[in-house]
């Protein structure tokens, strides 16, 4: 009998679980608590559970756990961390330092089937989604080693592919007897799977993040696929439906890329394409890498497209890309260090 993981289980459905097997239901926030708040790794630390349960709990359930195979460590302090899963299977996740706070930059699938033109992840295609547990385990696994205050999940994949995975995830993080992030402190990011926007929002609170990078449908159809089922008139139509608390924003992530869509009249379309939707601009000059034609912006465009925002009200910060040194930057990840680790491991060596 294969044994239930029960980091796939939110509160809620560890409480189904414990009363399915004639406990009370109060036990499944001392379990919670033990997982997430003292990142037990087995039954057996679970002290204010009786040993009798414990020793049940043993025979049908598992507590998983991931541990980094590799960690590099940028020269701006970004550390980037690769997971082999259990079926061989490779993600990794990103460690952000900034003004004294940590974002942790997790993973959702293993590859991407999004296909954007400038992304170095989806190039290698999907494989999977993450299970619940896979996604929450790269947080115990990177807390253990820096404290972590934000999450995002910006790393390999589409989270609203894997809705399934990520929601429960989302619930773990913020639940009170669980991770205890603050709503405020996790944020899921999207391509612009419409349908999903919403079901997302009825499923979880949570801030948002778009991955808009093109002003006209010609320009994001050509770098985006994903806009040719969801065009942008759709996409912000979800985006001004999504359910916000107080004084949230959705986060508009703008990817610049030279020549394609950094001219000032890109910047004066983003400004009437959100004007009524509350929200704020990352931009992020496009990192550059092997197998990609597009090319960085100049900081003279850059400068620019930013000050016309800023006069025009809008809230906006320019992204300094960290972590490129070891193919940690955005659009980097399932780069580098999982074929470097590869060709060690298949030539021998395990240095």
């Amino acid at each position: 009998m294969q044994k239930t993981d029960i980091k796939n289980l939110t509160l809620q459905g560890l409480e189904s679980y414990i009363s399915g097997l004639g406990k009370e239901r109060f036990r499944a926030k001392q379990i919670f608590k033990w997982l997430y708040q003292m990142d037990a790794g087995s039954f057996e630390e679970m002290t204010n559970v009786s040993k009798e349960f414990r020793v049940m709990l043993g025979e049908i359930a598992q507590i998983s756990n991931l541990t980094p195979e590799v960690v590099e460590a940028s020269e701006d302090g970004t550390r980037k961390y690769l997971f082999r899963l259990s079926d061989g299977s490779a993600v990794e996740s990103v460690l952000i330092p900034d003004e004294g706070r940590n974002t942790l930059c997790i993973s959702s699938q293993v590859g991407c089937a999004m296909g954007c033109a400038f992304c170095l992840t989806g190039s290698f295609g999907l494989s999977r989604n993450l299970t619940t547990a896979e996604i929450v385990n790269q947080v115990c696994a990177v807390k253990r080693d820096q404290p972590v205050n934000n999450i995002v999940f910006m790393g390999m994949g589409e989270p609203l592919a894997n809705l399934k995975g990520v929601i429960p995830a989302v619930q773990i993080l913020t639940d009170p007897d669980g991770f205890q992030f603050s709503t405020r402190k996790v944020t899921v990011s999207t391509s612009g799977l419409v349908p999903e926007m919403a079901e997302l929002g009825r499923g979880c609170t949570v801030n948002l993040a778009v991955s808009l990078n093109a002003t006209t449908d010609e320009v994001r159809s050509r770098i985006m696929p994903v806009n040719r089922t969801y065009p942008l008139a759709q996409l912000l139509a979800a985006c001004k439906a999504f359910p916000l608390p107080s004084r949230r924003w959705i986060t508009m992530e703008y990817v610049m890329i030279r020549d394609l869509n950094d001219s000032l009249e890109d910047a004066k379309r983003l400004v009437r394409l959100i004007s009524n939707i509350p929200s704020k601009v990352n931009l992020i000059p496009f990192n550059e890498h092997e197998g990609c034609d597009f090319k960085c912006p100049t900081q003279e465009s850059i400068d620019r497209f930013h000050k016309y925002l800023l006069d025009k009200n809008v809230t906006v910060i320019t992204r300094s890309s960290r972590g490129s040194d070891i193919s940690a930057a955005c659009g980097q990840l399932k780069g580098r260090l999982d074929q470097e680790d590869g060709e060690r491991r298949n030539c021998g060596c395990e240095g």
